[in-house]
């Protein structure tokens, strides 16, 4: 199975002034495949430890930081052999080994010919309950489940890869039905790699969904494990009514769908909990649609996405024939579907943050709002071959943005104004 992000770390191998590396990503989306796979490609042999309920290991880093002694250390306990240059070191489920995660400072002050990568499933939630980060002494990647690309290569579908990742839209357009037929499949099977692995070698939907299932429970069970009694409901409860938030037609996030009554003040915890886990993508709404996006941030107001259009069908129990066959369930939640699929493609398979804009007293509606070097880019996301914009039409009249984008099932069309870009070619936005 072949991981883009494999290129990255290539890159990050060979840099100059290169700092450990921290791999940032969600339970199950391949980082430890991922980290081995980088070390048999790229390296003469590499050494992996996990720091999972590994008390034996973690005492190597207790009593002080001197690198010398800590490599020392795991070479006598694993009767292994580091050399610089020559060797990976993986240190993998960090999480709960904070001194694993502060020695990254001295492996980047103190012996910098050493490459060093670190991950862990809830890191992001370790370092805001308090753990010390090495800020300014790594270097950081996020891994996300796999994109539509990489569900191409998986599937085979090397030329389709080929045509996509060159923006080649005469050889895009003319094989649309295969694109739109696999786009699809992606929708039910998701990114995450054991899904994906298992359905390419069985094609069998009702192990996928078995799968999903299993995965949606393990993020469940993390709610119990790492989080107080007093916040795990509201954490459930946030979790439990995304797939309702997203099935409406304006998918600003209501505190008032989670439960009666329910304010933001009461839910920001839990909703900075999943995100910081890795388990959901927050969008948040700008409230002017200009350079720099960061500046003009509305934090009272967002859309919180899945980290997975599969896990998001099987969280809302969706018939997979349905979503094949594009029968009425599909049609209902599709938009859902078809959203939370394109912000999956911008934050894993471009270099954007996607944002959104509403006109006043919400009148229209940007889905998606990039910054794309000087210019700020409209998104509008269309389900279907229906090729009205009126939204993105009364956006572009008003704020006369440079470029404008509308993705559809409908092939590639520049219309001067707007460019219509296939669903299948998001990372060519």
């Amino acid at each position: 199975m072949k991981r883009l992000l494999l290129d990255n770390l290539i890159e990050w191998k060979d840099k100059k002034h290169r700092k450990p590396l921290i791999l940032w990503g969600a339970r199950q989306v391949g980082k430890t495949w991922l980290m081995k796979e980088f070390g048999t490609l790229c390296f003469d042999n590499y050494v992996y430890i996990s720091f999972y309920n590994n008390s034996r290991m973690s005492s190597v880093f207790e009593n002080d930081y001197d690198i010398k002694r800590i490599l020392n250390s795991i070479e006598i306990n694993l009767h292994v052999k580091i050399n610089p240059g020559e060797t990976l070191l993986i240190f993998d489920e960090v999480q709960g080994a904070p001194r694993v995660i502060e020695s990254l400072k001295y492996f980047c002050e103190d012996a910098p010919e050493y490459h060093v990568i670190a991950a862990g499933s809830l890191l992001g939630v370790s370092i805001h309950e308090g753990i010390s980060f090495p800020v300014g002494k790594v270097d950081e990647l996020r891994l996300y489940p796999m994109n539509f690309r990489e569900f191409l290569l998986a599937m085979g579908e090397d030329k389709l890869f080929e045509y996509s990742s060159k923006s080649d839209y005469e050889k895009i357009n003319e094989f649309s039905e295969m694109y739109r037929d696999l786009m699809k499949m992606y929708i039910c099977v998701g990114g995450m790699p054991e899904v994906v692995g298992r359905f390419v070698e069985n094609k069998d939907y009702s192990e996928v969904r078995e799968i999903q299932l299993s995965i949606l429970n393990q993020y469940e069970g993390d709610f119990g494990k790492h989080v107080s009694a007093n916040e795990m409901p509201r954490i459930r409860m946030t979790w439990q009514s995304l797939p309702m938030q997203l099935a409406k037609e304006n998918k600003k996030f209501f505190f008032g769908q989670i439960k009666e009554g329910a304010r933001q003040k009461d839910f920001e915890k839990a909703i900075q909990w999943l995100v910081d886990a890795g388990v959901v993508y927050k969008v948040n709404k700008v409230q002017k649609p200009a350079m720099p996006l960061k500046s003009y941030v509305d934090f009272s107001s967002f859309k919180l996405f899945l980290t997975d259009v599969g896990l998001l069908c099987a969280m809302s129990e969706l018939d997979i024939e349905s979503v094949i066959q594009g029968n009425d369930i599909f049609v209902e939640f599709k938009g859902a579907l078809i959203e939370q699929y394109v912000l999956e493609q911008l934050v894993s398979d471009t270099k954007y943050t996607p944002y959104y804009y509403s006109g006043e007293k919400s009148t229209y509606e940007t889905d998606f709002l990039i910054q794309k070097r000087k210019d700020i880019v409209p998104i509008e996301v269309k389900a279907e071959t229906n090729l009205k914009s009126k939204s993105l039409r009364a956006f572009h009249d008003k704020f006369a943005p440079t470029i404008s984008v509308r993705v559809s099932a409908s092939d590639y069309i520049d219309q001067g104004w707007m460019k219509n870009i296939p669903l299948w070619c998001i990372n060519s936005i």
